[in-house]
């Protein structure tokens, strides 16, 4: 197996565990061609709720919104290798176009550049 069909295989096992789990936390924008998410609303009657209910609610709701925001750039940076795999610059650096070192690339298949640029 070539190290590109790895990665490929590594990134698409984990793209698959976020959409997953975005869609235990959120829901898709129902929008044409649209890829973002929003938290899963928390359906609360708040004039008639409990304001402890309501608090725990509006917290879980905005735990699951950052988690969205999370996921769904997750989402993108491993859509984003995907495309690379595809396009022939898989591994390679976007800042000076080297080769990402391979335990760089193990640990993080959507690096989009070597150590030496990390911070870039």
């Amino acid at each position: 197996m070539k190290k590109s069909e790895y990665y490929e295989e590594k990134l698409k096992r984990e793209r698959a565990t976020v959409v997953d789990e975005l869609g235990r936390i959120g829901v898709k924008n129902d929008e044409k061609g649209s890829d973002e998410w929003a938290p899963t609303s928390t359906e609360a009657d708040i004039s008639e709720a409990d304001p402890n209910e309501v608090a725990d609610k509006l917290e879980i709701y905005e735990e699951n919104n950052a988690l969205v925001q999370q996921l769904e750039k997750r989402l993108m940076e491993i859509d984003a290798a995907l495309g690379k795999i595809k396009n022939g610059t898989f591994g390679l650096c976007e800042i000076d176009k080297k080769p990402i070192e391979e335990d760089r690339l193990e640990a993080n298949p959507a690096a989009r550049t070597c150590k030496k640029h990390i911070e870039s």
